[in-house]
């Protein structure tokens, strides 16, 4: 394990064992439910080939450029996400106080937290009902057999109905991350990523090669990538935009905070694309992974949290091997939240440890305490406190659940707002030879990011928060 010296009072800072331990965890806070189902849909719905090259496009020139920004904070700092910030800020002689833009992640790394392993319970719940399937038929048929379709549609709306449900599911999701949180990053983020990752490349690869046989594969090719320029509107641009940006769970302080615990010998300009790489060969693989076998089954394509929890199911039941199938899907689905879920947990652990100057263990368990209460709330958003709007006197989130609020004041507000102010930060204010330092970028590649993050970057995240506010601007 790396170990860099504390300061300001602080214990030695924990690192990374190596260089590929940081890109399989940093890979690992990436990749996400949305690379799964939500990039797939869009793209098949906004111009196949068309939506994926601009997709690409926008990688390169915003979420690369912010990638690298939100990491070489961390690095130059080796210390939680706000106390990076302040450090790089003191050194450049700017106001402290711009660790603020930190804090704002580091509370929206706990609000997704709180709502994310909601939806890790119910990944949980769908590995136990596979399992059981799978258990009673066997391996050759298919999934959920003697079920009827309406049965199999029923299944995600009942355990939406049942709170206590939900939330012991919660309970249980938060309790397997704390534990790899508590055990701290050798000993145990880093085993999530350097054993879960490569585990869950090998289950997407493989059924996608399961459908590439059995299902519709041609027609999955030629759904998700015909290209159609004429499909590209101002709206759909900006959604991808939108989407290369969520993806790669920027704004939110993850990066700073993984990028701490990085050795200064590790070149950041490599990793990141190394990290952005993957992240977007996961979103175009998810596609010819799920596609193939909902158009065999010729169920609905619709992407969203339905098109995993109600249509796949249903497609799963009339596959060869679908029981299999299906628990294999829910197990992958389940490492992919499970290393999301462990980096939001350690955005907020790190700076609560920083910041009160207590042991890893108890303060990651007051954290996963504080997500189970919120999350205990958001499960019950489906059922007993559906009427309930926390935030419903302000138009922009009038009507939402506490579920639905948590989603959206992380995604319309703190996360683009983080960005602005990240790109702001390492463009405008901070010490330019301290950044230059960091980067690994030498030449003209150096000036072409400094360009992206000093002026593209902040434009374009800015109308991504115009929009998130105001989503007649887009047409929506």
């Amino acid at each position: 394990m790396v170990v860099t010296p504390g300061s300001d009072g602080m214990p030695p800072h924990e690192g990374w064992s190596s260089r590929t331990a940081f890109i399989l965890a940093a890979i690992g806070s990436a990749v996400g439910l949305g690379n799964l189902v939500r990039f797939p849909a869009e793209a098949a719905a906004n111009g196949g080939g068309a939506f994926v090259l601009f997709y690409i496009f926008c990688i390169l020139l915003i979420g690369l450029p912010v990638l690298l920004s939100e990491t070489l904070i961390g690095r130059f700092g080796q210390s939680s996400a706000t106390i990076s910030v302040r450090r790089m800020a003191e050194a450049s002689k700017a106001s402290r106080y711009w660790e603020g833009l930190a804090g704002m992640g580091v509370l929206g790394s706990f609000m997704i937290l709180a709502f994310y392993c909601v939806i890790g319970g119910w990944v949980l719940y769908y590995i136990g009902l596979f399992g059981a399937d799978l258990f009673a038929s066997g391996v050759t048929g298919g999934a959920l057999t003697g079920m009827s379709a309406e049965g199999i549609a029923a299944i995600f709306p009942a355990l939406q109905e049942n709170g206590l449900m939900m939330t012991g599911l919660d309970i249980a999701f938060v309790a397997i991350t704390l534990y790899f949180v508590a055990r701290g990053v050798a000993g145990g983020i880093e085993i999530v990523a350097v054993w879960l990752m490569p585990a869950f490349f090998i289950l997407l690869l493989g059924i996608t090669i399961y459908g590439a046989f059995n299902g519709a594969f041609t027609e999955a090719v030629v759904y998700l990538f015909t290209t159609d320029f004429s499909k590209l509107t101002g709206s759909v641009m900006l959604a991808a935009v939108g989407q290369a940006f969520f993806s790669l769970s920027l704004g939110m302080a993850g990066m700073m905070t993984y990028g701490s615990y990085v050795s200064r010998e590790v070149n950041l300009a490599g990793t990141s694309a190394i990290v952005a790489a993957s992240d977007t060969a996961v979103a175009l693989i998810a596609g010819l992974c799920v596609f193939p076998i909902v158009l065999a089954a010729g169920l609905s394509t619709e992407g969203g949290l339905g098109l995993m929890f109600n249509t796949l199911p249903h497609a799963f039941q009339s596959m060869p091997g679908g029981s299999i199938i299906g628990l294999l899907f829910f197990i992958m689905v389940g490492f992919a939240a499970l290393t999301s879920s462990v980096a939001l947990m350690e955005v907020p652990t790190a700076w609560a440890r920083e910041k009160f100057n207590t042991p890893r263990a108890l303060t990651a368990i007051v954290i996963a305490g504080l997500a189970m209460a919120l999350g205990a709330a958001s499960a019950y958003s489906f059922s007993t406190l559906a009427d309930f709007h926390p935030l419903g006197l302000i138009p922009l989130f009038a009507g939402e659940t506490v579920f639905e609020t948590l989603d959206s004041v992380t995604a319309k507000l703190f996360m683009p707002i983080g960005a602005i102010l990240t790109s702001i930060f390492v463009g405008w204010i901070a010490e330019r030879r301290l950044i230059d330092s960091q980067t690994g970028l030498t030449g003209g590649m150096h000036q072409f990011w400094r360009f992206l993050v000093r002026w593209l970057c902040p434009l374009v995240l800015s109308l991504i928060l115009i929009v998130g506010i105001f989503p007649s601007v887009a047409g929506g």
